[in-house]
């Protein structure tokens, strides 16, 4: 029987992941530590610099799967302000590729035809249902996992998609 990482697939190394999201996104850590506050998570500034090092330097530290998801929550109430209430706001909820994401659409308010230059960007085509299936409900009929590359690919057109460039 297959575990279930493997099922859903493994995400994306955490803190490359957390890197990727910074630059794409172009933010400062005092806006991700805003963000982590937002998501009631006390981010202190040391521990950040220690998961955006590289993986080779000595006070790297690894970014928690729950460290992980605590920034995409925070980045969508920074992004988009509170939501109504859920019914289990409590309940933990394994973070996937696929909920990576969702939650980075969610954040920054991407439609379909933005989503999709995204990924084009990132140098992955892909159809219209192909797209829609990375977004359903795990379970349903049509879901499709994200891969690695696909979420790469993502991150990568969302650093191409939010380029602003030198001003002259």
């Amino acid at each position: 029987m297959q575990d279930r990482n493997q099922k859903v697939g493994a995400i994306l190394n955490t803190n490359d992941t957390l890197y990727r999201i910074k630059t794409a996104l172009s933010l400062d850590n005092d806006t991700i530590i805003k963000a982590y506050a937002l998501s009631e998570h006390e981010m202190e500034p040391e521990h950040l610099n220690h998961l955006l090092k590289r993986q080779q330097e000595s006070d790297f530290e690894i970014c928690s799967y729950e460290e992980l998801g605590q920034l995409l929550d925070g980045l969508v109430l920074l992004k988009r302000g509170p939501a109504p209430q859920k019914a289990n706001p409590n309940k933990a909820i394994e973070l996937t590729n696929n909920l990576i994401l969702k939650k980075l659409r969610i954040a920054l308010e991407l439609k379909e035809p933005e989503t999709e230059i995204i990924f084009g960007l990132g140098e992955a085509k892909l159809t219209k249902q192909q797209l829609s299936s990375l977004f359903r409900k795990e379970g349903s009929k049509n879901f499709k996992v994200c891969s690695n590359e696909l979420l790469i690919a993502f991150l990568d057109g969302l650093d191409e998609f939010y380029y602003v460039g030198e001003s002259k």
